[in-house]
């Protein structure tokens, strides 16, 4: 199966011991990217500091969304059913009151398509 999209997770963020919180999300997601179509990547930095764990969805013709204040443990769930929502849009555009509760707020971009359809 060919990836949908991709789920980008910032490997600088820390969690709130001060350690990388990419590998812990990373081990709670891994086993669903069969399933939910989807590859799972690092990126060195999101520029999202100020609220991390950020975390990005991009695929190829469709808006990129990028989260920030995300638990590893708590919005895996949350992050999972987005992703398959993300996954059947066409454009993956929707609104914050689309997207699963466990998001609400968390939003830090949404970045629409450059050559898509003005929103």
């Amino acid at each position: 199966m060919t990836e949908a999209y991709a789920i980008i997770v910032c490997s600088r963020c820390k969690d709130a011991a001060g350690r990388p919180a990419a590998a812990a999300l990373q081990a709670r997601l891994g086993p669903h990217r069969t399933e939910g179509g989807f590859r799972l990547e690092t990126a060195a930095c999101l520029a999202g500091c100020a609220r991390p764990l950020a975390v990005a969805f991009t695929a190829p013709a469709k808006a990129t969304f990028l989260f920030g204040d995300i638990d590893p443990a708590r919005d895996v769930n949350a992050l999972l059913a987005f992703g398959r929502q993300y996954r059947d849009l066409s454009d993956g555009w929707c609104k914050e009151g689309q997207r699963p509760a466990g998001l609400r707020g968390k939003t830090l971009a949404r970045i629409p398509h450059i050559g898509g359809p003005a929103r």
